[in-house]
């Protein structure tokens, strides 16, 4: 009880709200570097479905998601067939949107050639940071870019290798999501937890 007052009480970057399950994707997970290459494909997916809409509605159908796209493995999503993107987009779990679905199809094809040309995704994406998270103390909301030279690059190059849903705006969000840059305001308890992690 004591532990969860103590939460409560604690500053947190302002686009959470009081929603509980955006202040436990804030306090978990946003900004956490990652490296596991299923995770990152989850976040890839789950970056290009938010498109146009609000992350609060991609994070409500997460566990829709997971069970839709087994589990987020590349090597299932790229077997899909007409089959398979027709009972997609009976789903309502998911956000049916046919070329969100196929491009999450199309990009698991991507994702496994970046694979087996780097040995995993997570070396691929992590160059783009020089390996290690990007530390910005940003003050105000307002004043996080929506992209970066960084998220540039890596988008420009995602889009070379055959990758869809992959803008910068995208991109940026993503790297935000993955640790690859700590956008935590630096009064966010999580700012100065985050800060040392690489």
């Amino acid at each position: 009880m004591k532990k969860e007052a103590a939460l409560a009480n604690k500053k947190r970057c302002t686009w959470t709200g009081t929603d509980p399950l955006m202040i436990a994707y804030h306090d978990e997970e946003w900004g956490v570097p990652l490296h596991d290459d299923r995770l990152l494909f989850e976040f890839l997916v789950l970056e290009g479905a938010q498109a146009g809409l609000s992350w609060r509605t991609v994070l409500r159908k997460r566990d829709a998601y997971r069970r839709a796209f087994d589990g987020f493995d590349p090597r299932k999503v790229v077997a899909y067939d007409k089959r398979k993107i027709a009972a997609l987009l009976a789903d309502a779990g998911i956000i049916r949107n046919r070329a969100k679905i196929e491009s999450a199809i199309k990009n698991a094809r991507a994702f496994l050639d970046v694979q087996a040309a780097f040995g995993s995704f997570a070396a691929y994406q992590w160059r783009f940071v020089d390996g290690r998270p990007i530390q910005n103390r940003r003050r105000a909301v307002g004043s996080i870019p929506a992209r970066t030279p960084q998220s540039d690059a890596m988008s420009d190059d995602l889009k070379r290798r055959g990758f869809s849903f992959v803008g910068s705006t995208i991109i940026y969000a993503h790297m935000q999501a993955v640790g690859m840059v700590n956008d935590h305001l630096v009064d966010c308890f999580r700012h100065g937890e985050l800060a040392g992690l690489a």
